[in-house]
């Protein structure tokens, strides 16, 4: 098999983009949105301990002002991501970022559904937290709009103010005021030598890829593995079945029956950066396998509910493939670790 192709790659990114925000959008209608708000306080929170100081010294921003690196780091992490940004330097002690439309987070029309508090509870998670990871009580975030609540898009600033903040006090809102005008000559980006297009196209990918990875780990915490498996999972087959056919158009088209599925698994599972993966016929059935899991690599104590909650999506895709069909899983990761097989099959029952 050769290397994915770049509408491949894309419509993989896409994918799991539409997962992350399908769980959200799960979890506001089933649970209400302060659920869905403690689950995105969660994902952002775990995403800032585990990627921000690293991200700044990898983008080479920690000689930076904090309040000019801290919104350096979120124009360029988010824009080599995929995502529409902006950004904006007033002085040493204050810079804007401004997420512009249309949201890539809150994909289409998904943002008519997102409560106001479920954006509020993103920047509590991360943009909030940012001043006590540098070890600088004074650096705060002020947010000015947010289109959750129907404002030309999410924007704001890093204040360093002259007095310690309380922890209350680390995130606020002044919705009068106006982001200044973005000058892209003005703003920070990567060496084009360093990043050329397909490294960014895997950017795109692994930037999607992680928003799945911590909103599973989180909702296992949130809300435990009963509840999680259940909740993202219908998020899965749901996700999976809307976006099928997307994915396979890219992928160059999907064969009928159990081995153009399987094929088709083979064609996604290798855009995602999966290795070790073969498919053979048995008995009637196909058998799919891949040598481990590359969205959870390094991840430790997993509960086994993390896997089945991402299994879903595939169940979803193949119910829109052939609903006569039915994926069974034959040997399941430890954790995040070793091999993966599945079955597939006539419906048995």
């Amino acid at each position: 098999m050769g290397a994915p192709s770049p509408p491949l790659t894309q419509a993989v990114s896409d994918l799991h983009r539409a997962f992350f925000t399908g769980i959200v959008l799960g979890v506001v209608a089933r649970r209400g949105p302060a659920s869905a708000a403690e689950l995105v306080f969660a994902v952002f929170r775990r995403q800032q301990r585990e990627r921000f100081l690293p991200g700044l010294a990898k983008l080479g921003l920690t000689g930076l002002p904090h309040a000019v690196a801290c919104a350096q780091y979120h124009y360029l992490s988010n824009r080599i991501g995929g995502v529409s940004v902006e950004y904006m330097r007033e002085s040493d002690r204050k810079a804007w970022i401004r997420y512009a439309p249309p949201r890539w987070l809150w994909w289409g029309t998904a943002l008519c559904a997102i409560p106001g508090e479920v954006s509020r509870a993103m920047l509590r998670g991360w943009h909030a937290q940012n001043g006590v990871s540098l070890g600088n009580p004074r650096l705060g975030f002020v947010c000015t709009k947010q289109a959750a609540d129907g404002q030309n898009g999410l924007e704001g600033y890093y204040l360093e103010h002259d007095h310690d903040l309380a922890p209350e006090e680390r995130l606020r809102f002044s919705r009068g005021e106006e982001a200044p005008d973005f000058d892209p000559a003005q703003a920070p980006w990567v060496p084009a030598a360093e990043w050329p297009e397909e490294r960014l196209r895997k950017a795109h990918r692994g930037y999607a890829m992680e928003y799945v990875r911590t909103a599973i780990q989180s909702a296992l915490e949130v809300f435990g593995p009963d509840e999680a498996r259940h909740l993202l999972g219908i998020a899965g087959r749901q996700v999976g079945m809307q976006h099928f056919h997307m994915v396979a158009e890219a992928a160059g088209g999907a064969d009928p029956g159990a081995l153009g599925f399987a094929r088709w698994m083979r064609a996604v599972a290798g855009a995602t950066g999966e290795s070790g993966l073969w498919t053979e016929e048995r008995d009637g059935q196909v058998r799919l396998g891949q040598s481990g899991w590359a969205l959870m690599r390094g991840v430790s104590h997993l509960h086994p509910a993390g896997f089945d909650c991402w299994t879903a999506l595939w169940e979803g895709a193949l119910a829109a493939h052939d609903r006569r069909l039915e994926i069974e899983l034959e040997q399941r990761p430890v954790g995040a670790e070793g091999p993966i097989s599945w079955s597939i099959h006539a419906r048995r029952r």
